[in-house]
């Protein structure tokens, strides 16, 4: 195999080192393998990146080839404040463990760029009202100044690392618009843009010819440090495009129609590539917003190649002209620039024509369960009885009314009102054309006379300033906000489940008459539980049909034949009515957005507004900890760390702490939203001084591992088996005869009685965002197995990155049909090999074999050194030639 060699690259503004793939790449490779080539070639040091995972990556499609681990090296690393905080506090607390060793705090740094947005923490509490946006960032600075004054330390304390403060817009749109390279350049050199990033929705810049996907913030960590990201060479699906979409369907009807192909062909851990003459027909922005929702599928990654309108965008966004020169010049030197005609030996390849997209919806509960927006209120009276609350006196009503007394007036409200419509998300609102279109409808509305009902909660949570900047020109804000559609922020807000409380008089009805309420959003996620711990359906839909059914206020309603309202003169007014044309949406694209429009956006991006530049931050090496901060903590996790990794072995005697169904998320693990003052978490801060109205967000009190703790598989929608017909976090401790407890008590005892505890779950385990506290959490309260039918990439890398080891069923096996009850004593036998690829477990009388999901080499090395912080620190240490164990 040909070692790599060194090549000049002129370009109109200089000239480059690149390592050239003509002669080693084969003709039938993907794009984004010939990007994985170039990087372990320009990498190769015969120790973590070899000479075989050159012959794999030269020899991709081979049953071989998908069999080899390989050790990937990013180019920068990509955080958001609530992912990045608890990853920053490891980072922290790891200069302490090096200081206590008689070492430089100061060698732990990123060694490779790593940029933070800070677009996580803004919740929607204030809405409808002109001054709806400052009154919530006021509040964000209220509940999150002690974070972000730790955000300001890490970026004066640690070289390389960069923060994008409050009300800059949403991390993905951010990266699309502004911080992506697409081609890195570094001490002369050129060289594909590889990020890795904390949101698995780190994926919407493959739309622009990024590769880049998603990983857990302790991964993140081990590559800002340093360390390379191991992965087995994936398999790369094709999807052929053909068509162009028909008239009155938008990129979200896309990305919900191919979401629903993906995930029903299976894709987990692969990656896909689109290719065919359909894909011209898709703007920059909607190849981005099909990027966006990889992780929804299941896939790695999604990838666009390189092409004209990828030039052409980058233009548009005020790219330097140097960079844009160098993008075209090394993608079309390197064989990264995409030729329609070609197409690659693909691992499999699916087709869509896009004519036949339809208008759809995605729920109530997964983003993979498309709807047609023709079925969609049958497919609402289908689902709707699986979803509504139980009450002591039998099942509920579907057809039940409710009086509910709003300050207009009561208003008669069924199961399937809806409660919240949010435009909101990177995934549309990085999209021009459906928010023109949006702002469009909402004009077309606004003149027919229509407005949204009072019971709905509406609100426009842009992913960038420049979103609210073309739609003033265009005309269109005032009719979006006459429909209550006003800025509330600048940040995820509803998506991530930030979506503050409900109508007062709505929210009183769902709790004290069982109502059940729908939202409807333009975002990426509709787990349960997600985007507001009072509303049992969630909806995905493009923003035009958000501000319908804020109109229709109802679920039970078919949009396609059924009036929204009536106008002046009494006619009734439909949806096709309102609906804007393709042509008048793509001519207020052309005529309102502009380059300079994103120049004048991002022209100080890391510099924040007043509030950020006042905030009185820490300084020093290493952080000076509050004992009695609520908010930022010294985490437990190099407590009693040996100086060299264990043997692992045998566990013997653990307890099911929880028997999970199929498709459990991470937001059912960890959630991100509001926590209740009546949960474990919320007693614990009432017990702190902290008053409910300060409770803010598990997302907000992840450098705070006690929080979090208690908020382990605290979703209200969770459903343990152990307890059928309960809902919430709650178990069966058998140490005190199967007694109802919280799982966070029982854990507890668990722990102090030395039992070690086992979680199972079925299919999809681990399903949606890289939240490393859904394993970093587990495995404090002491978790040493998840036992699962099959497990989502990020969720199952974050488990070994924590110690925690992911055990699969054996195929056809599953808990069910091996009749497990979750009351067993289970042994798992067979631990003490290191490379054993399946074990033992015995569960009282039922002993049957699992796989062990090590699949690489890392992944084994990881494992044996208890996760990836204690690997990372005893390499660190190893580096500096310290000898002896921390303090």
């Amino acid at each position: 195999m040909a070692d790599a060699r060194e090549e000049s690259l002129a370009t109109p503004f200089g000239e480059y080192w690149i390592t050239p793939l003509d002669g080693v790449a084969p003709e039938h490779l993907p794009y984004s393998i010939r990007i994985l080539l170039e990087n372990v070639l320009r990498n190769q040091d015969g120790h973590r990146v070899t000479a075989r995972q050159v012959e794999a990556l030269v020899g991709w499609g081979s049953a071989a080839s998908y069999r080899t681990a390989m050790e990937l090296t990013p180019s920068r690393a990509f955080l958001h404040d609530t992912n990045g905080v608890p990853a920053l506090v490891d980072l922290a607390a790891m200069r302490d463990a090096m200081e206590a060793l008689g070492g430089d705090p100061t060698t732990v740094n990123p060694s490779i760029p790593a940029e933070l947005v800070v677009d996580h923490s803004v919740i929607a509490d204030f809405f409808g009202t002109a001054d709806a946006r400052e009154r919530n960032v006021a509040r964000e600075y209220e509940r999150n100044a002690e974070r972000y004054r730790f955000l300001k330390w890490g970026q004066r304390a640690l070289d390389g690392f960069e923060v994008v403060p409050p009300g800059s817009g949403i991390m993905h749109q951010v990266n699309l618009e502004r911080l992506a390279r697409v081609v890195e350049v570094r001490d002369g050199w050129a060289f594909p843009d590889v990020c890795l990033g904390t949101d698995s929705h780190t994926t919407m810049v493959n739309g622009l010819g990024v590769l880049g996907w998603g990983i857990g913030g302790i991964d993140a960590e081990a590559v800002m440090l340093g360390e390379t990201f191991g992965m087995l060479v994936p398999r790369v699906v094709g999807f052929r495009l053909t068509g162009a979409l028909p008239p009155a369907t938008t990129a979200t009807d896309l990305v919900l129609t191919v979401t629903q192909m993906l995930r029903a062909h299976g894709v987990v851990g692969s990656f896909v590539e689109f290719f065919g003459e359909g894909v011209s027909h898709l703007s920059l922005a909607d190849r981005a917003t099909i990027a966006n929702m990889s992780p929804e599928s299941g896939a790695t990654c999604i990838y666009f190649p390189i092409d004209d309108e990828t030039i052409r965008y980058l233009r548009f966004t005020g790219r330097p002209p140097e960079r844009v020169a160098l993008v075209e010049a090394y993608a079309k030197r390197q064989g990264l620039w995409h030729r329609p005609e070609h197409e690659a030996a693909y691992t499999e390849v699916i087709e869509l024509d896009l004519g036949t997209v339809v208008a759809s919806l995605a729920g109530p509960r997964r983003p993979q369960d498309r709807v047609p927006l023709t079925d969609a209120r049958a497919s609402h009276r289908r689902t709707l009885p699986d979803l509504l609350p139980a009450i002591p006196d039998g099942p509920t009503d579907p057809a039940q009314r409710f009086t509910v007394a709003l300050p207009e007036g009561p208003v008669d409200l069924g199961h399937g009102a809806v409660a919240i419509a949010a435009i909101t998300s990177c995934t549309n609102t990085s999209n021009p054309a459906v928010m023109i279109a949006a702002g469009l409808f909402a004009r077309n509305a606004v003149a027919a006379g229509l407005r949204s009902k009072p019971w709905v909660k509406t609100t426009l949570s842009p992913g960038s300033l420049v979103v609210t900047d073309y739609l003033d020109r265009a005309g269109l804000s005032a009719p979006l906000d006459a429909l209550g559609f006003t800025t509330a922020g600048y940040g995820c807000m509803t998506c991530i489940g930030a979506s503050g409380p409900l109508i007062p008089a709505v929210q009183d009805a769902v709790r004290t008459e069982g109502i059940a309420v729908a939202a409807v959003l333009s975002g990426n996620r509709n787990f349960d539980g997600r985007i507001n711990p009072d509303v049992r359906m969630n909806y995905l839909a493009s923003p035009p049909l958000v501000i319908a059914y804020a109109l229709a206020g109802t679920m039970d309603i078919d949009l396609a034949t059924e009036p929204l309202g009536v106008d002046a003169a009494g006619r009734p007014v439909r949806m096709a009515d309102l609906w804007p044309g393709q042509e008048e949406i793509a001519a207020i694209v052309e005529q309102t957005l502009s380059p300079e429009m994103f120049a004048a956006a991002y022209r100080d991006v890391f510099a924040g507004d007043d509030r950020w530049q006042n905030l009185d931050a820490p300084t020093g090496a290493v952080f000076d900890w509050d004992p009695e901060s609520t908010y930022i903590r010294h985490p437990p996790f190099f407590e009693g760390m040996s100086a060299e990794a264990g043997a692992p072995g045998d566990i013997q005697g653990a307890r099911v702490l929880a028997l999970l169904g199929d498709s459990i998320t991470t937001d059912h693990i960890s959630p991100a939203g509001a926590i209740p003052a009546a949960s474990v978490a919320g007693r614990y801060l009432a017990e702190r001084g902290v008053a409910p109205a300060a409770l803010n967000t598990y997302a907000s009190r992840r450098g705070n591992h006690e929080v979090m703790m208690r908020g382990c598989f605290a979703n209200v929608r969770l459903r343990n088996r152990l307890l059928p017909g309960v809902e919430g976090g709650y178990t069966r401790n058998f140490l005190a005869g199967g007694v109802q407890q919280t799982i966070f008590d029982a854990a507890q005892e668990y722990r102090a009685a030395g039992v070690p505890l086992v979680v199972i779950g079925g299919k999809e385990y681990g399903t949606g965002s890289s939240r490393d506290w859904a394993a970093k959490a587990p495995a404090l309260l002491g978790v040493r197995v998840v036992l699962a039918e099959s497990f989502e990439r990020i969720h199952r890398a974050n488990l070994i990155g924590m110690g925690v080891l992911p055990l699969q069923f054996a195929p056809g096996d599953s808990a069910e049909s091996l009749g497990l009850s979750g009351t067993e004593t289970i042994d798992v036998l067979g631990l003490a090999d290191p490379g054993a690829e399946r074990v033992t477990i015995r569960a009282d009388d039922r002993v049957f074999d699992v796989d062990v999901r090590l699949d690489t080499p890392r992944e084994r090395e990881l494992f044996q050194h208890g996760g990836v912080m204690s690997f990372v620190l005893r390499h660190q240490r190893a580096r500096a030639g310290i000898a002896a164990e921390p303090r």
